[in-house]
This record gives structure tokens, C-alpha cells and sequence, in this order.
């Protein structure tokens, strides 16, 4: 198709251009200049297609082709869908956003969930039956438990269809703050771009969500949560693995190598690397056309030959696991970019126990299209194995919250604004014919057990919800489990026995020594239920046996993340061992230290006794770890060990005490001059700055070069209330994301002991619970991309109870805050809706 030049727009652009140069919109940035970069004639006119029309448009890597599978008038604004077993297709419409570029009546409770069917089996759906509407901007589904959950700000909910006709009649609400609802009035308040997303069954049986930090699942009828790690902006996915893929606009792709619930383990440990990995560097595009409509295009930095160079749309990265495209498509990540009109194919690597991914073609895409209202905003794979696009189409994808002078110019001038209420859903094929599969029709539990080792991911962890659900067959399961042929069918059985909690001594143990790593690596995480049983010597025992012999990297790194979850000493020396010959990342110390909390002092010393640190980093990390934990018998003790080596080993007494830098942010208080540290000193040559760090680390009554220690006001009776009361706020809201210990947790919330913002302006810290922070931010010296929600709800007594608490826990010395503090600081920021950057907050007192 040729694209048709628009000089008329063009000009009409430039007028607009000019006349609205005074209109500032919500995304503008004060004092940028917002100049025209493409040349009028070189941009396209962007009618409103057909979809036979628009499939024209689609540029389709070699060897395939798209195919219509739904359109509008039988769906309309999709954003997510998913399959359940009887070939249907639940389809998420989020009808309300962006009606206009003011965003009037997004808070209309026109959204809904609609069902489509292929009754003639010709690969083309023709009805589409409403299942739940009445929904405000709804965005996130997965069938579950015998009925489907639905994301629609601020509600979870889950509904079923209990008398058959084809209509939710029962509506359970799961959570009550996944999200903001949409305020047209406050856009600020509710950014649809940012708010919870993509439910995702995983491997763990638990449900996630992208941008979220709770996860669910069901228990003998009751919905269990639990917490998790902040993940992405739009969209979830897993791999065989169980690794978790995600990313943000400008960054396609980022994992989970670290399973999320080992980050919080050891507060005395530096951040565990190993969560939020960079898996894709590269972050260029290439579209098909021209990229004038996006939201920054003023910027030159942001084209490349008038279309998009990089990403700035990333969302729903998907991890294909079908079994109909060519075997080298297996695994690989496939990532949209709705405002450059395409759909990048990654292919994905293991190194070293980590991933990377690199472009699977030389300057073109998977997926290109001409047509500027192509929006693929969400991926799945169907249960014949084809990958299925939702296609959001239409032309503004912008939600006003960021919009620019810019863009808006950019749409009034091609009328991109209109219509509203269009989508389509496309599934890419391959065009060998000889690449097809056929559908199974399972009738019984059994046949379902066997289809745990189906070669299309959709039937394995389809069999895997369904069985769970049921609860049976054990025997069937457990028949693949230890004799299936095919090692995602004997992964996929272990998590299904997990999830039934049924799993059985006998299996487990035969799993541990399955030949496919990615068995071993299930067997090691559903094995640790047993370290509270009777078995739990007998798990340790092949725990250590496995640290001597293991040498695939994924399981390494699960072995000593099971080893740290034991809290046992031998098992600590196993770690200890595996760290030795670990084919593994840099973050593989990392998996260890967070197993040791409380504990590193007694494996440090025992290192230090066989040959000296023969493990440099693994030694480095405990002697930190020690003074970050500043209890004086114990920082003591590591001062004598250090002395006590011999001469021979000054080398890495000298490299364990360059180490301790900046492990502690304040010194260790001992009742009196620690006796170790003269012996230690005569050790050292007499000008060593390392004598001087180190007694810089330390504190004692007496000391005539330390520094006065200015005393801090008691709190008064009606301040130590307010502090007892916010500890119970604290522990009951906050300490979920910044933990009890208040060392935060990676991926999900910043450390508040020792922090810069805590203990410094009251004017700062009270407006960022007043209105949230969005990232990047530093805190003591590492830099967090997470967004903190506002916590305006809690009143003005609340909050000064919470600040007085985390400004005097953890040895703090802060003044307490007031009630009368946090009301003036409200009032005098009550129009503000919008959370507060790093930039702003430092500009304030």
C-alpha cells in the first residue's frame, strides 16, 4: 500500500501549531521548545480502515502471514484478552478511555468483558456475548477457580457464571485497591498508563499482575494475598523457567531471574541483585512509516530518518511457547510498540544463569504496519499454538496525564481523535502448511494430566489451573511427574502436586535427580515445604550432596537460595561451596548473603580458618554484612578474627577491611574501646588509611576525637503515643512494601533506615505522603525507578504518627512530626494532584 501524502494536514498543523502555542497540556515540559521536525509532505494521511483494509498495511517477517480473527462491531477498544479451554475468547473492552482529548466520561461505566465464539470453526469469530459490563476503564482478566478475574480500578473482582447462561451473576470483590478509579477532574490521580495490569497464573500457582505489589490465589474457598515486587508498566509473562518478563515504555525487557520472595531475607545484605534485570540493551525500532504522532516527537533525539528510534511505548512483552511456529521461535519474547506501529521479535539467551536478548532481524520488525492506527497492546498465545494480537485501533493511544501541546496538535490535525469504539484481534501464522497442530478435546481429570506435557505452554498451564482446581487425579499426575517423557510435562506435574498440596516425599525426591534442570529447579522450590516436616535431614542431606556436584547455572542459583531458606550451619558451609565453583552471574553472592541473615559472622569465621577468604566476594559480603547488622559483640568478634590472621594473609585482611566502607552509615557504639582493635591496628602500616576508615566506623564513650554528639530531645508523653501509634500504622500499611526492619525491599519499595529523606525536611517527607513520588529517586546512594502512591487517605494525626515513627526507629534522631505540621502542609498543597518527582522535592526547604 502507498502511502498517500497529506500536505493539506501539514498546514493545518502548522496554523494549529501556532494558534494553541499558549495551550500548555499536562505532558509539557516548562521552557521546551516543541518545533515541527517532520517535513508535512513526508507525513501520511491516517484514514480509518477496514480490516481487511488495515491487513493490507502489515509488513510480516518472512516465512508468515496475519489473519483476522475479530473486529468491530463484535469487539471494540480491547486491551486483554484470554482463552479458555472450549476455544473462546474473553476479551477485556476498556470502552472509557480517552472518549476525547479532555478525557470526558472516561469515570463512565461503559467497560466490559465480552465473550467471543467461532461457531463454525473457520477460524473467524461471529458472536460476541456480554459477560460482564457496567465496568469503569477495566483492564486486566484471567479465568481462575472456576470464574474469571477482572482488574477495573480500584476493584479485583471475581465473577462466575453460576446459572450457565452466559452472564456473571456473582461478583466477589479480591481486592480493593488494584488501582486508582479514573477522576476527569484529577486526572493526576489515576494514571490509566501505570495502574495494575495483565493477570498472570504462574508457575507458583500464584496470580500476579504487572505494576502491582500483591499476588492471590485461592485456598479452600477464601482468597489468600500475599506480597510481591512492583513489576513493569504494561504486561506480564512467564517462561519455562518460571522467570518473570516485563518492562516500561522505553525499556522493552526486563526479568525476574531471582524468584521475588527470596529479596526481603536478609536486612543485613546489600541489595540482591537478580530481580529487574536489563534483558534487552538494544532499544531501537524500525517502523514502517513515518512516526510524526508521538507523544515527544518534537525532540530530535527521538527519530531516526522521521520515524521512531526507539522504543517509547514498550508494553506486553510475551514469551512464546507455542508449538506451531518453527522450533527456533520457542522462548523467544515478543514485545508491541503501539506508537510505532509494530511488534519487535527478541531472541532470548541464557548466560551465566542470567538472560539477554538481542534482535532477531537486521533493521525491520516482526510485525510493521503503515496504518498509524495500529496499536497492538497485548499478546497471547491460543491454544493452537498462533500468537494473538489485540489491536486496540484507533488513533489516540496518549492519555492526557502526559499528553503535549505537541501531540494534541498532531491528532486535531489528522483527526486521529475520531472514531472511538473500534479494535480488532489478528493472529500471526506460519505459512508452511506442514506447521500445524490439532486441538485436543480432553474429557476426563486424566486426559487432562496428560496434557501437562503438551508442547504448547497454553495446554500445560491450562492442565496445570484446571487439575489444581479439581483436585484430582494425584495418581495420574504423579504418573508423569517420575515417568513422563517430556521434562516440561514432569515440571508442570511437580507444580501441579504443589498447588493440590499433595506433592509426596517419594516424587520429590526422584524429581531432584530428573536429568532436565528445569525440573531440578521446581523440585529445589516446592521441595522447601519439607524442610518443616519429617524429611527435613533427608532434604538437607541431598540439598548439600547437590551443592558438590551441580553445574547448570538456574539450578546453582536455586540451590543456594533453598540452602539460605534451611537456616541451617551445614547448609550455610554448602553454600559456601557452591559459591566456590558456581558457574553463575555477579548476583549469585548475592543469593547467598540473602540466606544468611543473622549467621554470616559464623560462616565468615570459618572461611577464615580454612584457608583464608578462598572466596573473596562471598567473605567481602559477610564482613559487610556484620557491621550493616552493628551489634558491638559481633562487629567485635570480626575485629579479632581479622587480627588473628596471620602474616601470610595481610593481603585479605588488608582487601576485608578496604571492604567495610560505607557499610555502615553510622558509627558502631561499644561500651568501651573494643579490645581487638589495638592488636588490629599493629597489623596495619602505620600510614594506612584504612586505620582511620575503620576507627571512623566505631564509637565509645571517652573517645577524644569523636565528634560531639549533639543530644536529642526526649519525646514528650504525647509524642511517644503518637510514635507507639504509628509503629501500628506502620506495621500494618507500610512495612508490607518498606518491611518491619525498614530496610525496604529491591524491586519494591526504597530502605527508610538511614535515609536522607526520612530524617531530613519535614516539608519533603510530608508531601510525599501526601501525594506520592515517582521515580528515578536516590537513597542512600542507589537510584529506585518505583512509584510510591499517595497515602492522602490516612488524616493528619495518622500521618504524623507514621513520620514521628520511622524519624525516630532505627536509632533515628529526627524532630517528631505534628498534626498541626501535616494539616498546614495539606492546605497548602491541596491543588496539587499530581506525585511529586526528585527535582521538585529537593527545591523545597
Amino acid at each position: 500500500m502507498v502511502p498517500l501524502i497529506n500536505k493539506r494536514a501539514g498546514c493545518v498543523f502548522l496554523i494549529v501549531a501556532a494558534a494553541l502555542k499558549s495551550l500548555a497540556q499536562i505532558g509539557d515540559k516548562a521552557g521546551e521548545p516543541q518545533a515541527v521536525l517532520v517535513p508535512s509532505e513526508l507525513i501520511p494521511l491516517s484514514p480509518v480502515l477496514t480490516a481487511a483494509e488495515e491487513l493490507k498495511t502489515f509488513q510480516v517477517a518472512p516465512g508468515f502471514h496475519v489473519e483476522l480473527v475479530a473486529a468491530e462491531p463484535l469487539v471494540g477498544d480491547p486491551v486483554a484478552m484470554a482463552f479458555s479451554p472450549d476455544g473462546r475468547l474473553w476479551v477485556v473492552e476498556m470502552r472509557g478511555y480517552m472518549p476525547d482529548l479532555e478525557g470526558h466520561g472516561e469515570d463512565a461505566p461503559v467497560g466490559r468483558v465480552v465473550v467471543l465464539s467461532d461457531k463454525n470453526g473457520d477460524g473467524q469469530m461471529e458472536t460476541s456475548e456480554v459477560f460482564l459490563d457496567g465496568l469503569i476503564m477495566p483492564r486486566a482478566i484471567t479465568l481462575a477457580y472456576g470464574g474469571v478475574l477482572i482488574g477495573a480500578p480500584p476493584m479485583l473482582w471475581f465473577c462466575r457464571d453460576n446459572d450457565h447462561d452466559g452472564k456473571a451473576d456473582e461478583k466477589i470483590a479480591v481486592a480493593s485497591d488494584y488501582g486508582v478509579q479514573v477522576d476527569p477532574n484529577r486526572p493526576e490521580m489515576a494514571n490509566p498508563e501505570r495502574a495494575p495490569n495483565s493477570l498472570l497464573w504462574a508457575l507458583d500457582n500464584w496470580i500476579y499482575s504487572g505494576a502491582y505489589t500483591a499476588r492471590f490465589r485461592m485456598r479452600e474457598g477464601r482468597w489468600e494475598r500475599d506480597t510481591t515486587t512492583f513489576r513493569g508498566q504494561w504486561g506480564l509473562s512467564q517462561d519455562d523457567w518460571g522467570h518473570f518478563f516485563y518492562n516500561s515504555n522505553s525499556d522493552q525487557l526486563r526479568a525476574d531471574v531471582v524468584p521475588a520472595r527470596y529479596l526481603g531475607r536478609n536486612p543485613n545484605a546489600a541489595r540482591l541483585e537478580g530481580c529487574n534485570v536489563n534483558v534487552a540493551a538494544n532499544q531501537f525500532v524500525w517502523p514502517a512509516r513515518v512516526n510524526p504522532g508521538i507523544n515527544r516527537g518534537y525532540r530530535p533525539e527521538m527519530l531516526r530518518e522521521f520515524k521512531l528510534k526507539e522504543f517509547t511505548a514498550a508494553c506486553a512483552p510475551w514469551i512464546y511457547r507455542g508449538d506451531l511456529f518453527p522450533k527456533e521461535f520457542y522462548g523467544n519474547a515478543f514485545v508491541c510498540d503501539p506508537a510505532g506501529n509494530l511488534i519487535k521479535r527478541n531472541i532470548v539467551g541464557s548466560v551465566r544463569g542470567s538472560l539477554n536478548a538481542r534482535e532477531a532481524y537486521d533493521h525491520s520488525e516482526f510485525i510493521a504496519s503503515t496504518d498509524e492506527r495500529f496499536r497492538p497492546v497485548n499478546l497471547t498465545t491460543g491454544p493452537d499454538g498462533a500468537l494473538y494480537i489485540v489491536d486496540l485501533y484507533r488513533g489516540v493511544i496518549q492519555h492526557r496525564i502526559s499528553l503535549t501541546t505537541y501531540l494534541r496538535n498532531q491528532i486535531e490535525a489528522r483527526g486521529l481523535d475520531k472514531p472511538i469504539g473500534l479494535g480488532r484481534i489478528w493472529r500471526v501464522m506460519p505459512n508452511d502448511p506442514g506447521l500445524k497442530t490439532t486441538t485436543p478435546q480432553p474429557a476426563t481429570a486424566a486426559e487432562w494430566a496428560a496434557l501437562l506435557s503438551h508442547p504448547n505452554s497454553w495446554w500445560r498451564e491450562t492442565a496445570q489451573r484446571l487439575l489444581i482446581e479439581k483436585g484430582r487425579p494425584i495418581i495420574a499426575i504423579e504418573e508423569v511427574a517420575i515417568h513422563g517423557k517430556q521434562p516440561l510435562g514432569r515440571m508442570h506435574a511437580l507444580w501441579t502436586l504443589d498447588g493440590m498440596r499433595a506433592l509426596r516425599w517419594p516424587v520429590l525426591v526422584n524429581s531432584l535427580d530428573d536429568p532436565d534442570p528445569r525440573v531440578r529447579v521446581a523440585a529445589l522450590r516446592t521441595g522447601e515445604i519439607f524442610l518443616e516436616s519429617e524429611y527435613r535431614p533427608d532434604l538437607l542431606d541431598r540439598w548439600i550432596s547437590m551443592a558438590g556436584t551441580e553445574s547448570v547455572p538456574e539450578v546453582q542459583l536455586q540451590l543456594a537460595l533453598c540452602l539460605g531458606e534451611a537456616r541451617d550451619f551445614a547448609a550455610d558451609l554448602a553454600m559456601a561451596k557452591l559459591a566456590l565453583h558456581a558457574d553463575a552471574e555477579s548476583f549469585f553472592v548475592g543469593a547467598v548473603l540473602s540466606g544468611m541473615a543473622g549467621r554470616e559472622l559464623e560462616l565468615l569465621e570459618k572461611l577464615l580458618a580454612a584457608q583464608g577468604p578462598s572466596q573473596p566476594a562471598l567473605c567481602l559480603g559477610l564482613a559487610r554484612s556484620v557491621f550493616s547488622e552493628r551489634k558491638p559483640a559481633r562487629v567485635e568478634r570480626l575485629l579479632e578474627l581479622l587480627a588473628e590472621l596471620p602474616p601470610e594473609k595481610n593481603a585479605a585482611r588488608i582487601t576485608l577491611l578496604g571492604a567495610l566502607k560505607g557499610s555502615t552509615k553510622k558509627p558502631v557504639k561499644f561500651s568501651a574501646a573494643p579490645e581487638p582493635l589495638a592488636k588490629l591496628i599493629k597489623t596495619m602500616p602505620a600510614d594506612s588509611p584504612l586505620i582511620s576508615q575503620l576507627i571512623d566506623m566505631l564509637t565509645w564513650p571517652g573517645r577524644s576525637d569523636t565528634p560531639l554528639e549533639v543530644p536529642v530531645d526526649p519525646l514528650s508523653p504525647e509524642e511517644k503515643a503518637r510514635f507507639e501509634n504509628g509503629k501500628l500504622l506502620f506495621t500494618g500499611m507500610c512495612a508490607a512494601c518498606h518491611q518491619p526492619h525498614g530496610r525496604g525491599v529491591e524491586g519494591l519499595a526504597p530502605p527508610l533506615v538511614d535515609s536522607e529523606w526520612v530524617q531530613g525536611s519535614v516539608e519533603r517527607l510530608c508531601r510525599i505522603v501526601l501525594n506520592g513520588v515517582r521515580g528515578p529517586i536516590e537513597v542512600n546512594g542507589a537510584s529506585y525507578s518505583l512509584d510510591m502512591p499517595a497515602m492522602n487517605f490516612f488524616n493528619n494525626e495518622q500521618i504524623a504518627a507514621i513520620l514521628t515513627y520511622v524519624r525516630r526507629e532505627w536509632d533515628h534522631r529526627a524532630d517528631p512530626v505534628s498534626a498541626e505540621s501535616v494539616a498546614r502542609i495539606r492546605t497548602a498543597i491541596s491543588t496539587r494532584q499530581d506525585a511529586w518527582t526528585e527535582a521538585e522535592l529537593l527545591k523545597i526547604p
